[in-house]
């Protein structure tokens, strides 16, 4: 048994979802093989996978933080309960973050003053966040994105890891990344390290294309591509040539 662990954003979805996409996963199950999308969207994505018709097996959100199986009952469970959330929520805020989405079983947006949202929970109305398996925003470009992932590392580091995913940054519980998420996907299914192979594209992919045998999206960040063992440019050509070997 092999596990594919692919990134979804500019990667799976990259050119889309089409039926040859589909097609190529379904075969590639069928020969015996888990298909896994490994993002840092929250679990409520998982709908809209199941929406696009995309088998997956499963599911790891929040950077690895929560994992479901193919029915979206949670098997993986990782969070911050440190009260560090109203603080971190406040100094995204301090920096021009457009907005702060607080991610856990059931997540909600936080609005302010500067950036109201209709949907979202004002910050004055929050107390303190019990857990979460990751806090996200974005920046208005890449190396801003990247400067307050620095501050946030400085100043939340005990406790968090901020990882950049080009100019939206994801904040999640200090040891976690896709990488560890993967090892705990292994602990479910009873998987090897040689049986994964991770694809992805963008610096929040850095740990599992350094962990694990992998790919990286011919569109992919430069860094990315560095670091991997092989390029793609998707994932119908990545299942074609490792059903061959």
């Amino acid at each position: 048994m092999k596990i594919i662990c692919s990134d979804y954003d500019g990667t799976l979805n990259h050119g889309g979802i089409t039926e040859k996409k589909l097609r190529a996963i379904k075969k590639w199950q069928e020969a015996g093989n888990l298909f896994c999308v490994v993002s840092g969207r929250g679990k409520e994505f998982f709908s809209e996978l199941k929406e696009k018709n995309i088998p997956v097996d499963y599911f790891l959100a929040c950077n690895g933080a929560l994992i479901t199986d193919k029915s979206c009952n949670i098997v993986s469970d990782v969070r911050c309960e440190s009260p560090v959330a109203v603080p971190l929520i406040e100094f995204l805020f301090s920096q021009s973050c457009p907005f702060v989405n607080v991610c856990k079983d059931i997540s909600f947006c936080v609005a302010n003053e500067q950036f109201p949202e209709e949907e979202g929970i004002h910050l004055k109305e929050i107390k303190a966040v019990e857990y979460f398996n990751q806090i996200s925003t974005a920046c208005s470009d890449f190396n801003e994105a990247a400067r307050v992932t620095a501050l946030v590392k400085d100043r939340f580091g005990e406790y968090l890891n901020p990882l950049q995913n080009g100019t939206c940054i994801d904040i999640v519980p200090l040891g976690t990344d896709k990488a560890q998420g993967i090892y705990k996907l292994l602990g479910v299914v009873g998987g090897k390290k040689e049986d994964v192979i991770a694809v992805g594209d963008n610096v929040n992919d850095e740990a599992m294309i350094k962990e694990f045998y992998s790919y990286a999206m011919e569109n992919g960040v430069p860094g990315i591509k560095e670091i991997a063992d092989c390029i793609t440019v998707g994932i119908e050509e990545l299942i074609e040539k490792e059903l061959s070997r």
